[in-house]
């Protein structure tokens, strides 16, 4: 029998400023998320290495994306609905559990030698049906294993773990692919299942939650809160735009294998630089958080975003291309402290399941989505009109949203006080 867990802390608790070591539920999270995002990266990049390897086209690389961001995009509402009335830590673990299958599936493939076009596409649908429970169960469970007053502090913990798993995994995936796809993806497979194990030993109390059925009322709840709350919306609508067009992962096998010349470790060095950026500057807000000029910062942070992405569209040399993508990861990374913060603490808890579905959805149609566009236009302009294009247009979005929603613009504190 395990103890029972302490009662949640009230609203009024102020931080204590214990180290978030002493918050062992939280903890146990953070490590299966780490390893969650590690083996996702690892078995990303040996994806989409397989797919140009086996194809040599760019809208492949983008249909990857494109064949996981359109199930998150069905399943987001109803995935939002049972995440508010089930055991979020269980979801999470079954969520991982699917993936330790998936990764199990492209080693025998890959170790067989029956690895094809169809079989990386399909398992592409499988892994977007997934995040779109995991995802938002992920985000609406850290409030629970926190008191409020240190979740700021547990965020940013998060957001810097994250980058660092987000770092170690494409170059180790990218190292470790050296010896075969069937290695990256046996190691991914053990990084799944050590997460849903950790998952499964959450033990918190949740907040008491409504039992009754899913109606086109409960099931549109996020969308109705996000859409009368205008600071965020357009803060998830800036994120959304502003990667959509300037995400450039999926070409990173190109630049990697065509432009830069470097190969499956350059392409780990490639997929890991945003990462360094962001894990940095990660660890300056939990130092030096943004407190004041939230909106000022926020939309000068999508322009820098844009520039860097401009920057490694035009470069020829890897280690002006590592520099510029490190600059947009760190960048993007102010972006995703505002958000999380934004929405987190301003949703009730018997919503967050829904409202942060939602919040994927923005999420992954700026990454997945955006991996589609970028695949999508080279084919059309190539791989560096593509970027070029998008970094433009980034900058065109960060201008725009100056005017479409001043009261983001003019956003001053991040969280406002009662």
């Amino acid at each position: 029998m395990h103890p029972a867990p302490a009662p949640p802390a009230r609203q009024s608790d102020a931080d204590d400023g214990r180290p978030l070591l002493a918050y062992r539920a939280f903890m146990q999270l953070w490590l299966a998320r780490l390893a969650g995002t590690a083996g996702s990266q690892m078995l990303m990049v040996a994806v989409g290495w397989q797919v140009y390897d086996l194809t040599g086209s760019a809208w492949d690389l983008g249909l990857v994306g494109l064949l996981q961001f359109a199930p998150a995009l069905l399943l987001a509402l109803w995935a939002g609905h049972l995440i508010d009335r089930h055991d979020r830590a269980r979801i999470v673990a079954l969520c991982m559990a699917v993936q330790v299958g998936v990764a199990g599936l492209l080693w025998w493939a890959a170790a067989g030698g029956w690895s094809g076009r169809g079989l990386l596409l399909g398992v592409s649908v499988v892994l977007g049906a997934v995040r779109a429970f995991q995802m938002p169960a992920q985000q609406a469970l850290t409030p629970s294993l926190v008191p409020p007053a240190v979740l700021p502090r547990a965020l940013a913990f998060s957001s810097a773990g994250m980058q660092g798993a987000i770092i170690a995994g494409p170059a180790l995936g990218g190292f470790i692919y050296v010896a075969g796809a069937a290695a990256t993806y046996a190691v991914s497979a053990l990084l799944f299942l050590a997460a849903s194990v950790l998952t499964l030993l959450i033990r918190y109390t949740p907040a008491p939650r409504s039992q009754g059925p899913a109606t086109w009322d409960t099931l549109l709840a996020g969308v109705r809160f996000i859409r009368h709350n205008k600071v965020i919306l357009g803060a998830i609508s800036l994120d959304l735009f502003a990667v959509l067009l300037g995400g450039a992962t999926a070409l990173l096998p190109i630049y990697a294998k065509d432009i830069l010349q470097v190969g499956p470790w350059g392409l780990g060095l490639l997929r890991a630089a945003p990462a360094v950026g962001a894990l940095g500057m990660s660890l300056v807000l939990s130092r030096w958080p943004v407190r004041r000029r939230t909106g000022p910062v926020l939309l000068s942070a999508v322009a820098v975003f844009g520039l860097a992405i401009l920057v490694f569209g035009l470069s020829t040399q890897l280690w002006l291309s590592l520099l510029a993508l490190a600059v947009s990861g760190a960048a993007d990374m102010i972006s995703v402290v505002i958000r999380s913060t934004l929405v987190q603490l301003e949703t009730p808890d018997d919503m967050r399941g829904r409202v942060s579905a939602v919040n994927s959805v923005f999420i992954g149609a700026s990454n997945q989505l955006g991996e589609f566009e970028s695949g999508a236009t080279a084919a059309l302009l190539g791989p560096v009109g593509s970027v070029v294009l998008g970094g433009l247009g980034t900058l065109l979005v960060a201008g725009l949203w100056l005017r479409l929603f001043p009261a983001l613009a003019r956003r001053d504190e991040l969280v406002t006080r009662p």
